[in-house]
This record gives C-alpha cells, sequence and structure tokens, in this order.
C-alpha cells in the first residue's frame, strides 16, 4: 500500500468526481483511474461506485475513508517534525543573562558552546541586563529565553518558568560587627544603610516588597551588579549588605557574618523564563532543555 494511493482515494472521495480529482492532484483523469483500480485490487474489494456522472463511497470505501484521512495526517505530522528540525539549522536562539550569573553553578558559557557543536548553523546572542528589563524584552518577543532573579510579584501570564535557584536572603554584616545575634530581623534594617544589587534585579525587588509591606522603604547607600563588591563594602563597615546565602567559608573570605533575613525569611530565587503562550521555534525548545538539564533545580 502506497501513500500516494490514499492520498488518490481521498481526493475521490471528497470530489465525487474522477475529473475534479485529477485536475486537483494534477493529473490525467485515465491515470487517476488507473490507479484507483491498482489500489482497489490490491486491496480486493471495490471502494467507489461509478454509475452516473458522480462516484459515491461502496461500504467498504466509506469505512476505509477515516483511517485513509488518519494517515494522510499523521505523514503530514512526520513531515512537519523533519522540516521543524531542519530548520533547526537555520535558527537563532537570544539569550538573556542577570549580571553575575555566570559563574561556575550556572555556567552558561559551556552550555551555548555544546550546544553550538551540536548546531553550529544556529546563532546565538547573550545580553546581561537586570531581571525587570528582561522580562519585558521577553514579553515583547525581543528575547527567547532568560535567567532572571525573580521579586515574588506574579508572571506574565504568558511566560512560562522553572526556577534552578532557591536560597535564604541574608545581611552580610563586617566581621568584627557583633552588634548583632544569629538573625537579623527585617524591621532592624529599616536603622542602617544598605548595600544592595541595583533595582530592577529580582533580589532588590524581593527586598523592596518585603519593606513595603513591613511599611518602610529601604534606605540604600551602596549598589552594585556583582555581589563580592557588595560584600567588600560590608566588610569594611561602610553598611548592612543584602545579598544570597554565604557559606561560612564565602563568608569568612570575603570578611564578613552572613545573618539569615527573619520576621519574614527572605527568599532569593532564579528562574529560567522564556514565552509559553506561542509554539517556540525549535532552536529555542532544544536549547531551552539543554539549560533546564545543566542547571537543574537548587536549593
Amino acid at each position: 500500500m502506497e501513500l500516494r494511493h490514499l492520498r488518490y482515494f481521498v481526493a475521490v472521495a471528497e470530489e465525487a468526481n474522477f475529473t475534479r480529482a485529477a485536475a486537483r492532484l494534477h493529473l490525467a483523469q485515465p491515470g487517476l483511474s488507473a490507479q484507483i483500480r491498482q489500489f482497489e485490487r490490491e486491496l480486493g474489494q471495490p471502494l467507489f461506485d461509478r454509475g452516473g456522472r458522480t462516484v459515491t463511497l461502496t461500504e467498504v470505501g466509506a469505512a476505509v475513508l477515516p483511517h485513509a484521512e488518519a494517515a494522510l495526517a499523521a505523514a503530514q505530522r512526520i513531515a512537519d517534525t523533519v522540516d521543524e528540525f531542519t530548520g533547526l539549522l537555520r535558527g537563532h536562539v537570544r539569550v538573556g543573562l542577570i549580571s553575575g550569573a555566570a559563574t561556575e553553578e550556572f555556567d552558561v558559557a559551556a552550555v551555548l558552546a555544546d550546544f553550538h557543536i551540536d548546531h553550529p548553523g544556529v546563532g546565538i546572542s547573550l545580553t546581561e541586563d537586570t531581571s525587570e528589563r528582561m522580562l519585558a524584552a521577553l514579553g515583547r518577543g525581543e528575547l527567547d529565553i532568560a535567567l532572571v532573579g525573580l521579586t515574588g510579584a506574579d508572571l506574565d501570564p504568558g511566560l512560562g518558568s522553572h526556577v534552578v535557584l532557591d536560597t535564604p536572603v541574608v545581611a552580610a554584616v563586617a566581621a568584627d560587627d557583633h552588634t548583632h545575634g544569629a538573625t537579623i530581623p527585617l524591621a532592624v534594617l529599616r536603622d542602617h544603610p544598605l548595600i544592595c544589587l541595583p533595582t530592577g534585579t529580582g533580589l532588590r525587588g524581593v527586598l523592596e516588597r518585603a519593606c513595603a509591606a513591613a511599611g518602610f522603604e529601604p534606605r540604600v547607600a551602596f549598589e552594585a551588579a556583582a555581589p563580592p563588591l557588595l560584600l567588600r563594602l560590608a566588610a569594611r563597615g561602610l553598611g548592612v549588605a543584602v545579598v544570597p546565602a554565604l557559606t561560612e567559608d564565602e563568608a569568612a573570605a570575603h570578611g564578613v557574618r552572613a545573618l539569615p533575613i527573619v520576621e519574614p525569611d527572605l527568599r532569593g530565587r532564579l528562574a529560567l523564563v522564556w514565552r509559553a503562550d506561542h509554539p517556540a521555534p525549535p532552536a529555542t525548545k532544544v536549547l531551552l532543555g539543554q539549560l533546564r538539564i545543566a542547571f537543574g533545580s537548587r536549593r
């Protein structure tokens, strides 16, 4: 049984006329009739009653028709899938990344390099920016995938997300500052100059939302995009740095003490975000899958 026979059979059934079906298929009418007869001989049953100016399906033909249509639809899906992955070779993926996130833990360069080796014809662009601006760019269709910090606000319903890091937010103070206990309540930060990531970053958004809920506005004295710089400023006694959780060794290496912020506990979250309200191009789907596998989900 050949696919073309199914296509010819469905065309004749839909047109109820060999001449019209032949014109639709760009075939000569005698040739189409011969192909249908060959198909009927192969099946061992007539598919059409050929009386009068129109042809009608026999009982067998009517039973076969939905299966022929389903087979043609399946064949088209196979062709579409092949075309999609052929298109992958001509694709382009635009990736956004928050500043300072390209660490050993989130080795974006390695993932992009591996993807390029597997798909050398795909163009890749990478930009660093704030989470706020990248989320807006995703919404406008100017980015395909972004690694962003979440503020706790609801994302645009047209975006999909996958959290890759969920960690406590801590207050880092100079190592010789013993005016605080093992933790620091959020309300205490009202009375201190703060050292923070810039406006538009996820962690800054988490802090501002929490302070607003507590009824005060944070007093930001210094801001920088790189957490190590925030820690150096805190180590010199210039304020309290609000940063993701640090191990004891990391805190000691930077000359600070890391105090969990409590009442309420604050969490910092990084997430891969993409447009989910329409089908993604194949290159984007493949790279997103590789990023999700590489970054996993860390707490």
